[in-house]
């Protein structure tokens, strides 16, 4: 029997009843072999990108005194090495507990089979992050053209579950980072969804930053989702078009007169500010006496 949390991924390798997988034929060779780790390589599409080193430590160590309890699940490549199918944590650890052989068992399947396994066995272990385990599922449906309850009867899971997770894929990737790195969780992930359609990527990001600096729970943060849903937004001042004609006007004839762009910021009380650009500090200087008079710079000079 599968120790728990391997589900039916690698089962569905050692079983010789796949109704989820037809086009698996679990009963093909299956053998069950002692290989160099040096002859096997990971599988590149699998959807884990991030392993725990301290997991991993700890794994090692047990390894290390024990064994490895329990085969990976390989496949033979022309290139002559093992592409892992299933249990490339296991081969991990077994590298860093120093072992020269493990066992595996040898399928031999097919590109799309030892793909569409590696993505369940990993999508059914529990120590995905939402992250990849949300791409995991997208990844699932788009490669095999499935649909969310497809995929979700493939690993176990209902539509719903599913659904919702694949949701916070809508936040951006500065986002999914923190959730990736443990800053936030999934529920906190998914409570400020809704802030996903009214902020901009700079804004959601300090929302998210600040959940996680001041250590909101999730009925903190849904809290605040709310109250910044509800908020009423300053509506923006329509501009009188007269005149912001007439201050075009003036931008530009000041700028003719000095020589230099110039640019007037008006606010809606009528006071703004006038900005006069300058190329070096000479210009600068030249500016500030046309401005202050002829003898600004010589006084200036002897304050300092």
């Amino acid at each position: 029997m599968a120790k728990k949390g391997l589900g039916r991924g690698l089962s569905a390798l050692l079983s010789d009843n796949v109704p989820e997988l037809p086009e698996v034929e679990a009963g093909t060779d299956g053998r069950l072999i002692q290989l160099h780790i040096s002859d096997i390589e990971p599988n590149r599409k699998q959807p884990r990108k991030h392993f725990d080193e301290n997991a991993l430590m700890e794994l090692a160590e047990s390894i290390g005194m024990h064994g490895l309890l329990e085969p990976i699940a390989v496949r033979k490549k022309e290139n002559g090495y093992y592409e892992i199918i299933a249990g490339e944590r296991r081969w991990r650890a077994s590298r860093m507990a120093g072992l020269n052989t493990i066992p595996a068992i040898v399928k031999e399947i097919g590109d799309e089979e030892a793909a569409l396994l590696a993505l369940i066995e990993n999508l059914q272990r529990e120590d995905l992050n939402p992250v990849e385990e949300a791409l995991g599922y997208r990844d699932l449906i788009q490669r095999y053209d499935l649909t969310q309850e497809e995929a979700a009867k493939k690993v176990g899971k209902s539509r719903a579950n599913v659904a919702n997770l694949m949701r916070i894929l809508n936040h951006p990737a500065s986002v999914l980072a923190l959730v990736e790195n443990g800053s936030l969780s999934y529920g906190h992930a998914r409570a400020i969804l809704p802030l996903a359609e009214k902020l901009g990527e700079k804004e959601l990001l300090a929302v998210a930053e600040k959940i996680a600096e001041e250590d909101l729970s999730v009925r903190q943060t849904e809290a605040l989702a709310k109250k910044m849903l509800t908020e009423p937004t300053d509506k923006p001042v329509t501009a009188d078009p007269v005149k912001s004609q007439y201050l075009k006007v003036l931008e530009r004839s000041v700028s003719a007169s000095a020589g230099r762009k110039a640019a007037i910021k008006a606010e809606k009380d009528g006071s703004g500010k006038l900005v006069l650009s300058f190329a070096s500090t000479e210009d600068l200087e030249t500016l500030l006496t046309a401005l202050c008079g002829k003898h600004f710079l010589e006084e200036l000079s002897e304050t300092l």
